[in-house]
């Protein structure tokens, strides 16, 4: 079973090219005063660094000054969501959020959607890696698989937020092997600070999660990575494919930014240059491939029509591994 998200990467990358060459030719913006980015989740997780990320770069291109990040983390992003559409505005404000934002407002059935905040740009996807202490007796995927097969109760499977994208990840794996994805133990956390404190503690049989949060846990050699959800193995890294390893899967989970709904004309627009701006930028594109990000930008309009098609997925997804009714 391959899971291929919507909108092909290639074509994505190429409309990204002429949106670069069309963004130099424009003249430069002036600064934006005061942006608050709302990271919906704890400091250290994938939000987390696309919100400081993002702020480093909108700063150093002058697109924006006197910036800060504000984490709000709970229930899959949705408290942060929650606090981003009813808060009065003071200042120009951005909500980074993603897959699992989608995922956990189905789950917890959550009064505030997306449709309440402004798409305002596609940034990024990135590949989930699956993790082991170093001293687990787990050596390889096919390990896991086995252990998981023969007693699904005995493998807990650490991640993100309940109806994220790694619990959904984890229901397709456990649907592709056969395994009732009703069955999968899966110990939901607040963020990635939490997630890699349950990884390195052992408390979890394993960890799911960016490949980029726990790249420096590898290189430190606390943590192992036994499969990626790419088609192929990343750059620069030895981790198999969950492919390679007989399950047939593929996992993307994207991050992008929001506006306030109440946002004017004229205040959207100057947001929207400004991010189309940063993205396209040498320092921005550093920033992803040093991160192991893929580059997936889509500006407002697209963005907007990709969220449709995704929700329908997600949805889909979440009444097929049985986590929605």
């Amino acid at each position: 079973m391959t899971i291929r998200m919507p909108g092909a990467v290639k074509g994505v990358l190429t409309a990204a090219v002429f949106a670069t060459a069309a963004l130099a030719a424009t003249p430069s913006l002036a600064e934006i005063k005061g942006l608050e980015i709302i990271a919906p989740a704890s400091p250290g997780g994938g939000w987390d660094q696309h919100a400081r990320t993002l702020q480093q770069v909108l700063q150093d291109q002058k697109l924006a000054s006197g910036i800060q990040v504000v984490n709000i983390p709970g229930a899959g992003g949705t408290v942060g969501l929650a606090q981003f559409v009813t808060a009065k505005k003071r200042t120009p404000t951005i909500l980074v959020g993603g897959q699992i934002m989608l995922g956990a407002i189905v789950t917890n059935k959550s009064a505030v959607t997306l449709d309440q905040v402004t798409p305002l740009a596609r940034l990024t996807g990135e590949y989930t890696a699956i993790v082991v202490p170093p001293d687990s007796p787990i050596k390889t995927f096919d390990d896991l698989i086995k252990k998981f097969k023969a007693d699904p109760g005995s493998v807990s499977w650490g991640g993100g937020s309940a109806g994220g994208s790694d619990q959904i990840l984890a229901g397709l794996i456990a649907k592709s092997v056969g395994v009732d994805p009703n069955k999968v133990n899966y110990v939901a956390t607040a963020g990635g600070g939490e997630l890699l404190a349950s990884a390195l503690g052992g408390h979890v049989t394993l960890g799911m999660g960016g490949y980029s949060e726990f790249a420096p846990q590898f290189q430190a050699g606390k943590l192992r990575a036994i499969a990626v959800s790419a088609p192929q193995r990343l750059p620069g890294s030895d981790t198999p494919t969950m492919k390679e390893q007989g399950v047939d899967l593929e996992f993307v989970n994207w991050r992008g930014v929001f506006a306030q709904s109440s946002a004017k004309p004229a205040e959207l627009k100057e947001l929207q240059e400004a991010v189309a701006k940063a993205v396209a930028s040498d320092e921005w594109k550093q920033a992803v491939k040093q991160r192991g990000w893929i580059d997936l930008y889509q500006p407002s309009a697209e963005f907007a029509s990709f969220l449709k098609q995704e929700r329908a997925q997600i949805e889909g997804t979440l009444k097929d591994i049985g986590l929605v009714k």
